[in-house]
């Protein structure tokens, strides 16, 4: 069976990780696939990844670099996004991989005007998310985790918003029949957002914003968090695999 891949653009803090996990086992945890299906590829550190035609299919997780930078190790990543795409490859990018996603297929990624963008946020859908096969299964507004400062500023050609927060207007969106991505964190606990917002009071104070604000407006986000599943079932499994997943 071809592995889905959790492609490693980078980790979570120390002080994070040492308590919570890390990206692959939250994302492991949201997918709900069984580990033997999985294979991590950490791409910053250097690792290869397989030809996409060997690969069930992608998730791309987030990095403190910025797409911006253009590494090497990213631009490598992008040039594999594009080949993925040419397959319809089942693609999930989160954070920098939604953003590295539009940037590897022509769209534009700089940072959001009026700076960081934290905390638990209501996400409004788009009217026509209705017709998506994963917009479909959202309420026309839920919460989501998100921490971020740079964003997806322009669209790929061809690419649909498919959900906004108040300052970004793509925090959802879809890039082909198997291709989507999201700004927020749908691996993101409650937990682990408040230990994003604790690890950033400094900045944040700095920045003109309260941390303390922030952290007293942490929730539960079942609807991101089930993004996740819906990616699985809509993107990744034959229907007989569901009921083993």
């Amino acid at each position: 069976m071809k592995p889905v891949l959790i492609v490693r653009t980078g980790r979570a803090p120390d002080t994070i990780s040492r308590r919570h996990g890390d990206f692959p086992r939250w994302f492991r945890l949201g997918l709900r696939l069984h580990e033997a299906r999985l294979r991590i590829v950490d791409v910053e550190h250097g690792d290869s990844l397989p030809d996409p035609e060997d690969c069930a299919g992608a998730v791309i997780t987030g990095s403190a670099s910025m797409v911006t930078e253009k590494l090497p190790w990213s631009e490598r990543t992008a040039g594999w996004i594009r080949n993925a795409m040419d397959i319809d490859l089942p693609l999930l990018g989160v954070c920098y991989g939604h953003q590295l996603m539009s940037h590897a297929l022509g769209g534009g990624v700089d940072y959001l005007p009026g700076g960081r963008e934290m905390g638990t946020l209501r996400i409004d859908t788009h009217a026509h998310a209705v017709k998506d096969p994963l917009g479909v299964a959202l309420p026309t507004a839920f919460h989501a985790h998100a921490t971020h400062e740079q964003s997806v500023l322009e669209l790929p050609r061809g690419a649909v918003s498919l959900a906004r927060s108040d300052r970004d207007p793509h925090h959802l969106v879809r890039y082909g029949k198997h291709a989507v991505s999201t700004q927020f964190h749908p691996e993101f606990s409650a937990t682990v957002m408040r230990a994003y917002i604790e690890r950033k009071r400094d900045a944040l104070r700095e920045e003109g914003q309260s941390p303390e604000a922030l952290l007293a407006a942490v929730a539960p986000t079942p609807h991101a968090g089930m993004l996740l599943r819906g990616f699985v079932r809509e993107h990744l499994l034959a229907p007989r695999e569901m009921s083993a997943a």
